[in-house]
C-alpha cells in the first residue's frame, strides 16, 4: 500500500476536524451537515461527470481509486537488474537461452517483448508492436485520469451553483431577520463541499495516478531499449550505462556499481 498517499488522506481529514472542533467545539459538527447540499453538490458532481464519459468509462474512473493506494509492482532500477541479467544469458547462451529464462519472470510486458527477441522478429517491428502497447497503455491511463480531473473540475462548479440555489432562497425570504444568517451558512456549505471534493478527494487521486503512470512507462520504455540493446548484442555494461540514464542522480547512486553486468 502506498503509505504517503493514505497518510496524506488521513491528514487532510484530520485538519479540517481539527479547524471545525478549534473553533467550535464538537456540537460544531452539526453546522457541517446538510442534505440538500451534499445531494447538490456530490450528487450534481458525480452527475455531470457521468455526462462526459461513457458509462464503462464511468465505472473504471471510479474503480481506479484502488490503484492510488497501490504501491507499484516494480521499480524502474529493478526493472534494470533483469535485463542486465538477461543481457548476460544472452551473451553467454545465445538468444534462444532467453525463452527459458523468460519463465521465471512475472512481467508480461518483458516476458512479450522476450518472445519476439527469441523469435527472431526485425529490431524495427520489435520497437513498433512494444511502442504501440505503450501508447495504448498511455491512452488508457489518461482516460482514467481524465475522470477524475473532470470531477475535480465540476465538484467546485457545482458547489457554487448549490450556493446560489441557496442564496436565492434566502433572498426571497428576507422578512425574518434572524433566519438570514443560518440560511447563508447553509448556502456557503456546497461551496465547501465542492472544494473538499477537488482539492481533498480528485486532485490527489488524478496526481498520484499520473505519478503512477509516469513510473510504468517509464519502466516499459527501459524494457523496449533494454531488449532491442540484447537483441543487438551489446556488452551489459554498455546496456546498464544506457540504461541508469532514465533513472534521477540519486536512484543511479542508489543502483550501484555492479549490477550483474560483464567486464
Amino acid at each position: 500500500m502506498d503509505i504517503a498517499t493514505l497518510i496524506g488522506f488521513i491528514l487532510g481529514l484530520a485538519m479540517l476536524v481539527y479547524g471545525i472542533i478549534s473553533n467550535g467545539g464538537t456540537i460544531a459538527f452539526k453546522y457541517f451537515i446538510d442534505v440538500a447540499s451534499v445531494v447538490i453538490t456530490i450528487g450534481g458532481s458525480i452527475s455531470g461527470t457521468l455526462a462526459c464519459n461513457k458509462l464503462p468509462d464511468f465505472i473504471n474512473g471510479l474503480k481506479s481509486i484502488k490503484f492510488a493506494f497501490k504501491d507499484p509492482a516494480l521499480e524502474p532500477a529493478d526493472t534494470i537488474k533483469s535485463i542486465i541479467e538477461l543481457s548476460n544469458v544472452g551473451r553467454k547462451e545465445g538468444l534462444l537461452a532467453l525463452e527459458e529464462a523468460a519463465n521465471g519472470i512475472e512481467d508480461e510486458f518483458l516476458k512479450k517483448g522476450i518472445m519476439l527477441v527469441v523469435d527472431g522478429t526485425d529490431p524495427d517491428l520489435v520497437r513498433g508492436i512494444l511502442e504501440t502497447d505503450v501508447d495504448c497503455l498511455e491512452a488508457r491511463h489518461k482516460k482514467v485520469i481524465g475522470f477524475w480531473e473532470k470531477w475535480a473540475e465540476l465538484g467546485p462548479a457545482w458547489g457554487m451553483i448549490g450556493t446560489l440555489v441557496g442564496l436565492v432562497i434566502m433572498l426571497y425570504n428576507m422578512e425574518d431577520a434572524s433566519a438570514i444568517g443560518p440560511a447563508m451558512a447553509v448556502a456557503l456549505l456546497t461551496t465547501l463541499y465542492g472544494s473538499l471534493i477537488a482539492n481533498w478527494l480528485c486532485n490527489p487521486v488524478a496526481a498520484t495516478l499520473k505519478d503512477n503512470s509516469d513510473r510504468e512507462i517509464t519502466i516499459r520504455n527501459i524494457t523496449i531499449e533494454g531488449l532491442l540493446s540484447i537483441q543487438a548484442g551489446e556488452n551489459p555494461r554498455v546496456i546498464e550505462e544506457k540504461l541508469k540514464s532514465f533513472l534521477s542522480p540519486s536512484a543511479r547512486s542508489a543502483f550501484g556499481t555492479d549490477a550483474g553486468g560483464e567486464e
